[in-house]
């Protein structure tokens, strides 16, 4: 018998039921309520063993009363009517005393969004900490059998948010995920893995399992070998650590004024932006695409401007760039909202396939502590992690003390030369990729 615990989750028309009463309660000139709620349940396990287990239940209201160009926001984590109302006097109090915002935009009116329902399993909702237990217990035991010392986290969360404002626009939507982390160590090898998903049942968690632990015995007793330009190939998580970088900063703003590698200048001297230039391999494709059917994410963001499928980089060439409300309204655009979920086009082949086709290079399973060098040119540096191989001739050859890399993030993708199947890694859906010329500037003491 698997004892479940069903979800106490507010319905989507509860919430806005509560929005709707929350705004007929303002006394401001405007006013913009959002609310959050959600239910996560996490388990822990080191050596072989759980060792933790964390259930949390979290609500949150948030007012933003408004006066002409004056605006302040307070929150609470109380349903009652009182509560409500006390925080929409406290935000309409200090909105009187605000001072003018000089970028202040006007509230979205009703907008439309895709006619779609965002992922909701109902089995990751309820899912019961005995079968979360014999999950884990799985997991510990193929360890314990293969001799390693196994860690990580399972974990699943219910969510859902809505906003609304006295404009009219009001829009909810709720949405489940499911998130597997495992690491296996044994003396001085190691390897990890993430998988998540919108259904506990999608976690491919038997597989990673192992795959892990084989990876793990095969990265005992690196080698260490000179840091220069490789061909990498990098497997989906890796790249998951690097391609939301280049993604985030294809910010308009931060382009038109001069403070992106996505800003050019012309003759004159006038900013500008490099919007339909050739920066990338052909080969690197990205959109957001809150439908893919590995996400089925929400479709609106927090402000209300919708979510919706948008082409960023095709053929190479970015497409657009990120324009907040305030920045499209000055600069006479459409405002786009942010640039996720991040979905990269992957192809048919697998992550050996790549390897397969590798003469000389190195393996890198996961990039770590990425962090800026120069955000104007976008060069990070960041460190190989967790089961790094030397490949020759096509194949793991040995595995090789970790390195520290700075690479400039544009041009590795103007170096991708192969893709791999894609695969969900973290909000993101990304492929493994085949990077030449990739540079590696130190051995590192990191495991």
């Amino acid at each position: 018998m698997t004892i479940a615990t069903e979800t106490t989750l507010i319905s989507r028309e509860e919430a806005q039921t509560l929005i709707e009463a929350a705004i007929a309660q303002s006394e401001a000139e405007a006013v913009f309520i959002s609310l959050s709620a959600s239910e996560s349940a996490l388990s822990r396990f080191s050596e072989n063993q759980i060792g933790q287990n964390i259930r949390k239940n979290k609500f949150n209201l948030t007012a933003t009363s408004y006066f002409g160009k004056r605006s302040a926001s307070a929150s609470t984590t109380e349903l009652d009517k009182d509560a409500i109302t006390q925080t929409l006097r406290r935000s309409e109090a200090l909105a009187r005393f605000a001072p003018e915002d000089p970028e202040w935009v006007e509230l979205l009116p009703p907008q439309s969004y895709e006619e779609r329902v965002p992922a909701f399993d109902r089995a990751t909702a309820n899912f019961s900490p005995l079968a979360k237990g014999e999950m884990i217990q799985k997991v510990c035991s193929l360890s314990k059998k293969a001799g390693v010392n196994g860690s990580g986290t399972l974990s699943t969360d219910t969510s859902l948010y809505a906003i609304g404002n006295s404009r009219g626009l009001l829009v909810s939507d709720r949405g489940t995920d499911a998130n597997f982390s495992f690491t296996a160590r044994l003396d001085n090898g190691s390897s990890w893995s993430r998988r998540t998903a919108w259904s506990v049942s999608q976690l491919p968690i038997e597989e990673t399992t192992e795959r892990v632990i084989e990876r793990a015995i095969a990265s005992v007793n690196p080698r260490e070998i000179k840091p220069e330009d490789y061909t990498v190939i990098f497997e989906p998580a890796a790249m998951s650590s690097l391609l939301p970088w280049v993604i985030w900063n294809l910010d308009a703003r931060s382009a038109d004024e001069g403070r992106s590698f996505m800003s050019r200048s012309d003759e004159t001297g006038a900013m500008g932006n490099r919007v339909g230039e050739q920066l990338f391999n052909p080969i690197v494709q990205v959109q957001r695409n809150p439908a893919h059917p590995l996400l089925q994410s929400g479709r609106f963001f927090g402000n209300g401007l919708a979510n919706s499928y948008l082409d960023i980089i095709k053929d190479g060439i970015p497409q657009t760039l990120s324009y907040s409300q305030y920045w499209a309204e000055k600069q006479g655009k459409q405002p786009t909202g942010a640039m996720y979920p991040i979905v990269m086009t992957g192809s048919s082949q697998s992550i050996e396939d790549l390897i397969t086709s590798t003469e000389r290079g190195i393996f890198v399973s996961r990039a770590w502590y990425v962090r800026y060098v120069n955000p104007r040119t976008l060069e990070v540096t960041g460190m190989t992690r967790d089961g790094t191989f030397l490949i020759e001739d096509g194949k793991l050859a040995y595995p090789i003390k970790n390195l520290r890399f700075n690479q400039s993030l544009p041009e590795m993708l103007n170096n991708v030369v192969a893709v791999s199947e894609a695969q969900r890694c973290g909000s993101s859906v990304i492929p493994g990729c085949q990077v030449e010329n990739f540079h590696f500037s130190s051995v590192t003491d990191s495991v």
